[in-house]
């Protein structure tokens, strides 16, 4: 029988692939289209620092 309380390894904290941690978050509204396009990217956290890091860097 499964455990209800769901497997010990969901506890962990997950792994920054970076090299800073990520302690912040940032919420936004976007179109239903967007929505779906980035949550069917494999890793969407990921896609959207990367996107988001990559227009910081084009405006400096």
């Amino acid at each position: 029988m499964p455990n209800p309380k769901g497997n010990p390894q969901n506890f962990e904290p997950a792994q920054p692939k970076g090299n800073e941690p990520l302690t912040d978050q940032l919420s936004f509204r976007v179109t239903k289209e967007m929505k779906e396009e980035v949550k069917a990217k494999d890793d969407p956290p990921e896609f959207c620092r990367q996107a988001i890091q990559e227009k910081l860097d084009r405006e400096k």
